[in-house]
């Protein structure tokens, strides 16, 4: 099958990973894959040599819309795609109004968040369903939330969740001890673990909120945050005014996820809203405890295995922090097994993969495929992949 995945950037985020994940995916498997992304550079890549990557660094103009428009058009035109699939408001729009000039077997256009924006993205998203085969998003809040603002109608719209590469995301003991020795964390001191960029999405003034309070109650925590973004030193800020600057730990951006959540103690996510919060099921599959704000998917992703507290509450967000600490050891490492089993069993990448490559040859969006067995979930021939092109 010849895909082509369209994508509005790939910078670092939840999406882009996914992105660049099924694209990897699908040149294991043997599918011809070409990646558009419509802007800036590329800091998440696909790693397997057989996706074909286009970026075509798309300018806020309209001779630079055009232009683009042109390119993308040429691409696809001459690459002849089965299925065509884009990510993300701006590449969703993109790829609908391709169609409306470039005869297109199949597309189907992905949201990945609850909120994509204001009322005027939420008419162009309805203005434009026709020209889409389905749209989907990435849990069923998100897909009630685009229901209820009108942006898509019933039965034209449906959830397909994130999978997790289970394999990359796995504890590792050696990573844990590596990373706490770098960072000199004594034994007895506890790490929290946020992944996420700066922005008003994550919410980290609610999440300095809650440190305080936990601080107050305990001086065994310290708080790692992992990303980038135009409110950093709003954050760096609040945390000198809290009085909490000696126990933050700002790593900007990172490669190494995997092994900062095996260092963790607990993954903590304070976002305003969501989609369906890649970083949490990751935190999952690494057996890491997680406590996290009612934004999106997190209950479909958690089940009962984490702590789901409202948003914006940062003393409810305190007091989730306080008692997954207070409860052990042996509490945490048996939330950690079952949160790993949890991702094997329904939200492995070669599952979820599955379901897409259904939808792509035509299957009915109902016809959901049965969780692969949890010895061979989180596999995708990955391991097929040898030359990388750049890390994630």
């Amino acid at each position: 099958m010849k895909i082509a995945l369209v994508a509005t950037g790939l910078g670092m985020g939840g999406a882009e990973n996914q992105v660049a994940a099924l694209a990897d995916c699908y040149a294991a498997d043997g599918h011809a894959v070409m990646l558009i992304a419509m802007t800036g550079e590329a800091t998440v890549m696909p790693r397997h040599r057989g996706v074909r990557l286009e970026i075509l660094r798309m300018e806020r103009t309209l001779p630079g819309l055009v232009r683009g428009y042109l390119h993308a058009r040429r691409l696809l035109k001459a690459f002849a795609p089965d299925v065509v699939h884009s990510h993300m408001v701006h590449a969703n729009l993109f790829a609908r109004a391709l169609r409306a000039g470039l005869p297109m077997r199949r597309l189907i256009c992905s949201a990945h968040n609850t909120n994509e924006g204001g009322a005027a993205r939420m008419l162009a998203y309805r203005l434009t369903e026709r020209l889409a085969d389905l749209t989907t998003n990435v849990s069923d809040e998100a897909v009630r939330a685009f229901l209820e603002r009108g942006a898509a109608r019933q039965g034209r719209i449906v959830t397909m969740h994130n999978g997790i590469d289970a394999e990359r995301f796995r504890f590792r003991e050696e990573d844990r001890q590596r990373l706490r020795r770098e960072f000199q964390v004594p034994d007895d001191t506890h790490v929290l673990l946020a992944v996420g960029r700066f922005s008003p999405q994550k919410d980290y003034g609610n999440l300095s909120e809650a440190f305080v309070r936990l601080c107050k109650r305990r001086n065994d925590c310290v708080l790692w945050i992992a990303g980038t973004g135009d409110e950093q030193r709003t954050f760096q800020a609040d945390a000198a005014r809290l009085g909490i600057a000696e126990h933050v730990r700002f790593l900007g951006l990172r490669r190494d996820v995997p092994a900062l959540m095996s260092a963790a103690d607990l993954f903590v996510l304070s976002s305003a809203w969501e989609g369906l919060p890649l970083v949490v099921g990751e935190a999952m599959a690494c057996q890491r405890v997680v406590v996290a704000t009612d934004a999106g998917g997190v209950r479909e992703w958690l089940g009962d295995c984490g702590y789901v507290v409202p948003v914006r509450d940062s003393l409810a967000l305190a007091d989730a922090l306080g008692a997954a600490l207070e409860a052990g050891v042996g509490d945490r490492q048996r939330r950690g097994m079952a949160g790993r089993e949890r991702i094997m069993t329904h939200y492995a990448l070669s599952t979820v993969v599955q379901k897409w490559l259904q939808l792509y040859a035509g299957y009915s969006a109902g016809m959901q495929p049965e969780p692969e067995p949890a010895e061979n979930a989180g596999q995708c021939k990955l391991s097929a992949v040898t030359n990388t092109r750049g890390q994630q």
